[in-house]
């Protein structure tokens, strides 16, 4: 039985248990196409530790509003990746 590439990849990525780390990177990678331009503009994802998303900020004034909407960006990142990977997400 033929089975595409994608679906061979796909297989081969759940079965080595690397799903979530792919998907944690998409974070970073993705980050301006998930949040928007703007607040790509002023805040830049530096890294993913268990869970947790570290953001540096441009300024105190935004490191303030992206906080207020920590669980809007929280919601939207989960929900391009179809997974929870982001369990919560700093702002420096």
């Amino acid at each position: 039985m033929a089975v595409s590439a994608g679906a061979a990849i796909h297989d081969l990525v759940r079965r080595l248990g690397i799903s979530t780390r792919l998907n944690e990177y998409r974070v970073l990678t993705d980050w301006s196409e998930i949040v928007g331009e703007q607040i790509a503009r002023v805040a830049v994802p530096e890294r993913m530790e268990r869970g947790i998303l570290f953001v540096a900020v441009a300024s105190p004034t935004w490191r303030t509003e992206l906080s207020l909407r920590r669980m809007e960006i929280r919601e939207r990142i989960n929900t391009a990746l179809r997974q929870d990977v982001v369990k919560e997400i700093r702002f420096r």
